[in-house]
């Protein structure tokens, strides 16, 4: 059986890193004063000054899971998605949503299937509690086919209460917190395995009432725990794993990463590596396999970080000199 590769697929995460490097060396103009920034181009959110607060903002979309909404017609959790992908990169540094604009490109308009999108936008708000201000819909048939919806979202941290990375030291633990399956990313490898096999997304998900594409439309987790968590914990690293899988880690600290006690990938995982013949490696590369969130905190905040991250946390591992190892797989 061929190996399928995330690469192989269409997207080179080598490729678009460079491509990020490429931009970041030109995009050097900084405001100065109030409203200047906090952090460079590329951690989970971009920060600005404003005095005691910094205000954070992010801005993602959903990718191609928007392909299979399209193939089953079914399109009322993708707004959820779209919102969590924004707001759990705001939590990733500290900071609580407040609002959200959304951008909808269309192909031809379809007011049934921009219904259904609203439906997943106010979900999303409502779990995160934060309100949609505003938005955009554009209709493109010369560029878009079908539609892509895309967001930006802002939120507030205290100044004193950024989560940087910059605390994190050696011998630091990591709480890994469950994710609910693919959430939004790896679509692209996840697609092309089901057109490669046998199955569609009409068929049966194997010990579910769900089908193959009911199951990989689960929608996004949104982390709002993180919020207690870092009121009541010396929190040192916060860790949204999306594109790239457990390479994301890598973007909170120069340390390495030791995961001895992975948590267990939910059965999609599975599934798509029998189907595909992926390699286990390519799998922590390309998917969160099971894990959508990292926490690193002292060793003495293990357990309280667990109780409020809810059912599923646990220690996985902790902070070493260098590396980043999964069970027996070197990912780096």
């Amino acid at each position: 059986m061929k190996k399928l590769t995330y690469a192989e697929s269409g997207v080179d995460i080598h490729a678009e890193n460079r491509s990020i490097d490429a931009m970041k060396r030109v995009l050097t103009t900084k405001r100065k004063g109030f409203g200047a920034p906090l952090t460079e181009i590329g951690h989970y959110a971009g920060l600005l000054d404003m005095g005691s607060y910094a205000l954070a903002m992010t801005t993602d979309g959903v990718g191609s899971k928007v392909l299979i909404a399209n193939a089953i017609k079914k399109w009322d959790t993708v707004g959820i998605d779209c919102i969590a992908m924004n707001v759990n990169d705001l939590y990733a540094i500290g900071a609580e949503p407040i609002a959200f604009v959304d951008y909808l490109a269309v192909e031809h308009v379809d007011p049934e299937r921009a219904g259904q999108l609203a439906i997943g936008l106010q979900r999303g708000a409502e779990l995160s509690n934060m309100t949609i201000v505003g938005g955009e819909t554009a209709s493109l048939p010369e560029i878009i086919k079908g539609f892509d919806l895309a967001g930006t979202a802002i939120g507030i941290v205290d100044k004193d209460k950024i989560v940087t990375g910059e605390k994190i030291r050696v011998g630091d633990v990591l709480v890994g917190v469950p994710s609910v399956g693919l959430h939004s990313n790896g679509y692209t490898l996840a697609r092309r395995i089901v057109a490669e096999s046998k199955h569609n997304y009409n068929d049966p998900m194997p010990g579910s009432d769900k089908t193959i594409g009911e199951e990989l439309l689960t929608p996004t987790r949104i982390y709002f725990e993180i919020l207690e968590l870092v009121k009541k914990c010396d929190v040192h690293g916060l860790a949204h794993i999306t594109g790239s899988g457990l390479l994301k880690l890598h973007r909170i600290t120069s340390f390495g990463f030791e995961i001895i006690d992975p948590l267990e990938p939910q059965p999609i995982f599975k599934l798509l590596q029998k189907l595909g013949g992926v390699e286990d490696a390519e799998m922590y590369r390309t998917f969160n396999m099971g894990m959508g969130f990292v926490v690193v905190v002292p060793e003495a905040d293990a357990k309280l970080a667990c109780r409020i991250m809810g059912p599923g946390s646990k220690v996985i591992g902790s902070i070493v000199k260098e590396g980043l190892k999964a069970g027996s797989l070197k990912l780096d």
